[in-house]
């Protein structure tokens, strides 16, 4: 009794794996009478979807304490420079600040804290990846206390 089992078992593993070829595998052995046979697929190369750039920008990922910033602009602000000012409030995820619906970027952290009343001034970064999931990434080029 086990040896019907065992082969009906066999052969419905058989079956199976036989079913999960993927397109362009052609069946072993003869084609019935009248049946045309299954043929490859070329490869169509290449996707031709979007591509993702290299970013040439501020790096991705929650801001970081510069080491080397004298808590005012080096230089003056770019042009299309924006000025936010407003409380900062922190993020969802750890080392990530707001104000308003702006994620921050950069910037001193002695003076960029959850909390605080500031002036920052930066530029709009929408297309930017991060870690946090919220606010549109604002790159700090300049941040005091308001």
């Amino acid at each position: 009794m086990k040896t019907p089992r065992t082969a009906l078992v066999a052969l419905l593993a058989g079956a199976a794996l036989t079913a999960c070829a993927g397109p362009g595998i052609e069946p072993a052995g003869p084609t019935p009478t009248g049946a045309t046979p299954v043929t490859s697929q070329p490869d169509p190369g290449p996707s031709t979807g979007p591509s993702i750039a290299p970013s040439t920008g501020p790096s991705i990922g929650p801001s970081r304490p510069d080491p080397t910033w004298k808590g005012g602009p080096s230089k003056p602000p770019g042009p299309g420079a924006t000025t936010l000012t407003g409380t900062i409030r922190a993020g969802v995820e750890p080392n990530c600040l707001l104000i308003d619906d702006h994620l921050l970027i950069g910037g001193p952290r002695d003076v960029l804290t959850p909390g605080a009343r500031v002036e920052v001034t930066g530029h709009s970064e929408p297309g930017m990846m991060t870690t946090c999931q919220q606010g549109t990434p604002f790159v700090v080029e300049s941040a005091r206390r308001a």
